[in-house]
């Protein structure tokens, strides 16, 4: 959430840097309802001062006449309606406050979408084979470890099955990557609730701007978790840190829930886009003097998990118009997928600022007695395990339709080649 001062003292800085993102939400109303609420206020302590007067030139007549009693009445109604006023602008206000997204931050390359993107480095080679190579859905089905049937029966459209040595690759690289944060990146494992509170989606940005893509438990309150962003980004919630306690670096394994409403017709295909995936989060609490250099480790950290995975990828820096609502800053990874002889997103990895943590409420205090402020937040994949599966086989295909697998892998799952299971 922008910070309400900000808004009022600079409204043309805030506009420029909404313009540059190609989504400037509802900042004209909000500016409306500041100058609405602010006027109402102003008579309210006009209102109060008045009252105030009265109320000493009585105590200095020592009872009040009929006149002064008329006017107490009329002020007292006439505040009661200005503060039923005041609160309606102030909570309309704050609604829509929710709605704005975040600032970019000034380095960011401006651009209206994806086209506009800044392709930083590559690493590594696209492997060389001896044949076609094919899509991961291909593969996944004839070596018998993806059910896309099956699947579809269970739940519908975009969810599949995993069986066999699919399942135990699902549960390999979530240990792999676990381990990998946890053992040479310093990050804290979490396990965490797979369903939320509104006020829980609210703190990361979730709602109200992605209510339709996320699913509803109506009968409890409860939304399903839409990534472990969310969750993490409130285990903090209303707390004042101190300074000493930061960074904090958490990662977390959660199944994570969207209903992809703006993807309707893309990868209807294999396991990129699912309404059920599963993911390993990296997230950080800083300093704001510290958030940019934290912002780069996390993504040297997910770097090396895509090295020790020997694939080859991409990193990307996003443009204005292609960040996400609540990211001031954000890279992608994108991955070489031989079976659609392209580069697809497989990590991304966003510095939030202090955007989600006005909205979650969490501080810290620099030393005792002084004022709090607000701590950065950064979230970033860890990484996706569908769509790490699907990069694995099209990379690792064989002429003989089994799949080599990376040597990091291969003690969590017990084989070097995944073989047709029948």
């Amino acid at each position: 959430m922008l910070a309400a001062s900000l808004i009022h003292e600079h409204p043309e800085r805030v506009r420029q840097a909404l313009s540059v993102r190609h989504d400037s939400g509802p900042l004209e109303q909000v500016l409306t309802l500041d100058r609405q609420r602010r006027e109402l206020l102003h008579e309210s302590q006009r209102l109060r001062q008045e009252r105030n007067a009265i109320n000493e030139s009585i105590k200095k007549a020592g009872r009040p006449a009929e006149e002064q009693r008329t006017l107490m009445r009329t002020l007292a109604e006439s505040l009661r309606d200005i503060e039923t006023q005041l609160q309606e602008r102030e909570r309309e206000f704050h609604d829509l406050l929710l709605r704005l997204p975040n600032l970019p931050h000034p380095s960011v390359p401006v651009g209206a979408d994806e086209s506009a993107n800044v392709e930083i480095r590559r690493w590594g080679y696209p492997p060389e084979f001896s044949m076609p190579p094919l899509p991961h859905w291909e593969i996944g089905t004839k070596l018998g470890i993806l059910d896309f049937e099956r699947g579809v029966k269970i739940a519908g459209t975009r969810f599949y099955v995993a069986r066999g040595l699919g399942a135990r690759l699902q549960r390999a690289l979530t240990a792999f990557f676990l381990d990998f944060h946890v053992k040479y990146q310093g990050y804290i494992e979490m396990g965490l609730p797979f369903v939320m509170k509104s006020a829980v989606m609210e703190g990361s940005g979730q709602l109200p701007k992605f209510a339709e893509d996320s699913y509803f438990l109506d009968q409890d309150d409860l939304w399903l978790n839409p990534t472990a962003e969310v969750p993490l980004t409130n285990l903090h919630r209303g707390e004042i840190l101190t300074a000493g306690q930061l960074p904090l670096r958490y990662t977390a394994y959660c199944p994570s829930w969207r209903r992809e409403a703006g993807a309707a017709g893309r990868d209807t295909r294999g396991i990129i886009r699912l309404h059920q995936f599963h993911k390993v989060e990296m997230y950080a609490f800083t300093r704001p003097e510290d958030s940019y250099g934290e912002l780069d480790r996390m993504v040297e950290h997910a770097e090396q998990l895509l090295q020790a995975l020997e694939l080859h990828y991409r990193l990307i820096r996003l443009c204005t118009g292609d960040l996400s609502f609540a990211a001031a800053d954000s890279y992608d990874l994108e991955v070489w997928l031989p079976g659609a002889q392209q580069f697809r997103e497989i990590a991304s990895i966003s510095n939030c600022e202090d955007f989600q943590a006005r909205r979650a409420n969490i501080r810290f205090r620099r030393g005792e007695g002084e004022r709090p402020e607000f701590v950065h937040t950064l979230n970033g994949s860890g990484l996706p395990i569908d769509r790490t599966i699907a990069a694995i086989l099209e990379n690792g295909q064989q002429p003989d339709g089994s799949v080599r697998l990376p040597a990091t892998l291969q003690p969590y799952m017990g084989t070097d080649v995944l073989r047709p299971e029948y």
